[in-house]
């Protein structure tokens, strides 16, 4: 229900004291202004959406089209870890976490005193053997001149042999030369005996005679038997020549031997196998005791320092990690965007510590398995279990134009890439 109508005409005697004229009637009576239209307006902001979309939207569109973007990325460096090769007390750390270091330079000392000691022992004990080898190798030359003069003598004594088998031989011609006429003296003694026997039986010479027949067959026989024993005496010195002349070759055979046994005695106390143990035991001491410093193998930044003074370290424990200069870029894309990514393609690179600043680099590589396939416990797809799960192929992406003075790149920073595929 409406309330009562009101009045918005003023009465004529209200404003009659004051001398006024009256308003007109028709002004009283008007209505409110008519508003404005608002078509043009939205024409004018519907071109300027329009040339938005046109400058900005379109080329957007077009880049989402040629690039395969993923915000699973991160600033990555192939980190060293400085290690020690030996078990030692640290005795000095020469720099600190966070500290820039050049290659060859010296970070850490560790106490050598047991690893001095060492190798002075290993030298100790390699001189002592060397002047055994020295003595041994003395010995081994006088052994190799004695054998040598032992050949010398056997050969001279063979010439000697030989002349006295000669000599031997000449005697035995000479005894077998006077063995005939002794022979023949011998037969002309026994015809006389009996002949001289034979007239001493008749009577027609004396007795006395028959003696004197008889003395002369025993002088004969007698000279006989000295020719035939000359001749068996000179056979047996050419015997005993002959085997004295086999005695000196087989002496210079012997002494030949000897030789080569003295050769080969010179030789291994020359270069016997303790000397090279102890050359060994030398070089690994030394290489101890060169150990007992570790240098930087890069240039770099210690990134964490596990090692404090007076901490007894072993083998192959790392004392300090470090991060070089030259970092990449590391972008987990799914295997749906990698299809047509090849190294050498440009990528810009957004990295959220530095808002606003776009950084290009290149495709290095892409890795050859995804990421689950280096899991401690990869997916059994075979088990009848399977659900697809959309896998991340790693990528390495170079950082070309990063000034690393103004924008340093820190591992671990997070990062946000696109690859132009297009």
């Amino acid at each position: 229900m409406s309330g009562p109508e009101v009045q918005t005409r003023p009465h004529a005697a209200a404003g009659a004291t004051d001398g006024a004229s009256e308003q007109p009637a028709h002004a009283i009576e008007a209505g409110p202004p008519k508003r404005r239209s608002l078509a043009p307006l939205w024409y004018v902001l519907g071109a300027i959406a329009l040339i938005a979309l046109l400058v900005w939207g379109i080329p957007y569109i077009a880049y989402l089209r040629s690039h395969q973007s993923t915000d699973d990325a991160r600033v990555d460096a192939s980190t060293v870890a400085v290690t020690s090769k030996i078990a030692e007390r640290v005795q000095s750390i020469l720099v600190d976490t966070d500290q820039r270091v050049h290659r060859g330079q010296l970070l850490i000392v560790l106490d050598s005193a047991t690893e001095q000691a060492s190798l002075d022992q290993a030298k100790a004990n390699l001189q002592l053997a060397l002047e055994n080898q020295n003595a041994l190798a003395a010995q081994g030359i006088g052994g190799v001149q004695e054998a040598q003069g032992n050949v010398q003598g056997a050969a001279a004594l063979v010439p000697v042999s030989v002349a006295g088998v000669a000599a031997a031989q000449a005697q035995v011609q000479v005894a077998e030369a006077e063995l005939p006429g002794a022979a023949q003296a011998l037969a002309k003694a026994r015809a006389d005996l009996a002949r001289t026997q034979s007239l001493v039986n008749t009577g027609d010479i004396a007795r006395q005679q028959l003696d004197s027949a008889r003395a002369a067959y025993a002088q004969a026989a007698s000279a006989y038997r000295s020719a035939a024993d000359n001749v068996s005496v000179a056979l047996a010195n050419v015997n005993a020549a002959q085997q004295k002349v086999g005695a000196s070759q087989a002496g210079i055979a012997a002494a030949q031997g000897g030789v080569t046994t003295a050769q080969g005695k010179l030789a291994q106390a020359r270069e016997p196998a303790q000397i090279a143990g102890q050359r060994a035991a030398v070089a690994i001491a030394q290489q101890n005791f060169a150990n007992t410093k570790i240098y930087s193998p890069i240039d770099g930044s210690v990134g964490q320092k596990n090692v404090e003074i007076g901490q007894t370290v072993n083998g192959g424990m790392t004392l300090l990690t470090l991060i070089p200069h030259g970092v990449f870029i590391t972008a987990n894309y799914k295997e749906t965007q990698v299809g047509k990514m090849r190294p050498g393609q440009p990528v810009d690179i957004h990295v959220d510590a530095y808002k606003g600043v776009t950084f290009h680099g290149r495709v290095l590589a892409l890795n050859p398995a995804s990421q689950n396939t280096y899991a401690l416990v990869p997916a059994q797809n075979s088990t009848g279990n399977f659900v697809k799960v959309t896998q991340r192929i790693p990528v390495k992406i170079s950082i070309g134009d990063a000034d690393p003075q103004r924008y340093p790149m820190r591992p671990g920073m997070s990062v946000e890439t696109a690859v132009r595929v297009n």
